[in-house]
Parts: structure tokens; sequence; C-alpha cells
């Protein structure tokens, strides 16, 4: 099967796209148009898509990026859908950090629903927030009752809570309601991960974007992402990341925001 040709993006007539597109690289914009089985779009700080691929078109009403490109979610989207997805959007805008690896039921074309794993990202200029981007990845299941993909939402639930610190696998297995070896499938056969792995990384992304986005205290970080204590946090980044918490906050630039604890850039 021939692909189509990707189109050029008409200059965007609004300048909060402007802002967007000049925070992002063209050859990125181009590859996303390759990806076959996972939605891209990029949206400006009013909700409006201005760069979207071709498998996010197909997933919508329209034939055209054209015709998608300036509108919002509840402009393509069913009410119930949309509502979802702004609520994600302002999340990500308004605290400046990573929505990463959400299990969602999203409908294919021809009607069926599926499941994905979206994924969100704020983009910043000069450490404002213009903008974000999203990707959610077809996992191809057959059935969007399946037992084996919809049981793990409630295992990354458990995950991306804080207040959860000392996760076994135990724990995960009887999130989902299996066994730990079949939790120990499941997890790597959607996330290509460990459960273990899954938990540390989620945990230090989490970490990362509190050091990138806030001045918090690096102890009041590892309590938010989960940690015990401030040492155990220290190590498990360093070894993930091979830099210190205090290091990666340096190279980032977040030290020098001031102290109000607050994201950067965030809008409302």
């Amino acid at each position: 099967m021939t692909p189509r040709p990707a189109e050029t993006p008409a200059t965007p007539p609004w300048p909060e796209a402007a802002a967007l597109l000049a925070a992002l690289r063209p050859e990125m914009l181009a590859l996303m148009d390759d990806l076959t089985a996972t939605m891209f779009c990029a949206k400006d700080v009013t909700g409006r898509y201005v760069a979207v691929n071709q498998v996010f078109v197909d997933r919508t009403s329209e034939r055209s990026r054209r015709t998608v490109i300036g509108r919002r979610a509840e402009e393509l989207f069913v009410p119930e859908l949309a509502e979802h997805y702004v609520r994600q959007d302002r999340e990500v805008l308004g605290s400046g950090r990573w929505l990463r690896g959400v299990l969602e039921l999203i409908r294919r074309p021809g009607g069926a629903p599926g499941w994905y794993l979206t994924s969100k990202l704020p983009v910043r200029t000069d450490g404002v927030v213009v903008g974000l981007l999203s990707v959610s990845e077809d996992l191809r299941t057959h059935d969007a009752a399946d037992v084996a993909v919809s049981s793990l939402s409630r295992v990354v639930a458990l995950v991306h809570d804080p207040l959860t610190e000392h996760l076994s696998i135990s724990d995960l297995a009887r999130a989902a309601g299996c066994s730990p070896s079949t939790l120990d499938r499941r997890i790597r056969r959607v996330f290509s991960l460990s459960p273990q792995v899954l938990v540390l990384r989620t945990r230090i992304d989490h970490a990362a974007s509190l050091l990138t986005s806030t001045d918090l205290p690096i102890a009041d970080v590892a309590t938010a992402s989960g940690f015990y204590d401030q040492a155990a946090f220290t190590r498990t980044f360093g070894r993930l990341t091979g830099e210190t918490p205090a290091q990666f906050r340096r190279r980032s630039g977040a030290s020098d925001r001031g102290a109000t604890g607050r994201p950067a850039g965030g809008t409302g």
C-alpha cells in the first residue's frame, strides 16, 4: 500500500499556534507523519490543534489535516471523550508536568473501541508553557473488554499514587486480580517493562517533572514521588539518570525560579 503524501502545514493564522510551532522542530513533525499505529497531536494553550498526523485524522470524522487544524476536541469527538481530553490537557498545561502511560479506550475507524497508551508533555519556550504534545499508541487488542489490558488500569493508578510508598509485586497483582507471574507477562506485553521498572520509571518521571517545574526541596520531591527517604531517592535517581537530583535540577535551571513551589509557566 502506498502511503499518503504528507501535507504541508499551512502557516497558522493565530499567535498561540505560531508560538508553539516555533518551539517544535520540523524534523520531529515529519517523523510523526510516519507513525502508522500512533496518534499524534500538538495543541496550543487555547486547546486548538496546531499539528496532527494522519492516524489522528483517521480517528475523527474528518478526512484531511487541514480540516482539523485550528479546531478543538469538542468539535471533533463525542462529548464524553472530548471532556476527558480537555481535563488531561488542563492538568498538563496548568501543572507543566508530563502525563505518561495512561491506558485509554479510544474508538478506532469503523466504530470499535480499542486500548491505547497515551502520554502528554508540555512544551516550553523560555520557561513558559506554550502548548503540549500528545501521542496515543494503539495496543492492537481485539476486544475493548480485554481483561489482560483493562486490569492494568488499576495497576497504573496504584503506581501513580505517591502515598503507596512500598509497592510490592504482590500489591500490584492484587490490584490487577491476577498472579504475580501473570501480571509480569501483562505489563511486559503492554509497557515492554518489568513491573519493578514500571514503578521506578513512573516515580522517577514524576520526580524529574517536579525538579524541573518547581523549586520544592529535594526531600519534598522524594516524598511526593513515593520514596520513603531522601537518601533512597537520591540513590535511585542517580542510578537511573546518571545524575543526582541536585545536578539534574541545576542543569535544568529550575533552581533559579524563586521560592514559590509552584510550576513554572503554568497556564491556569
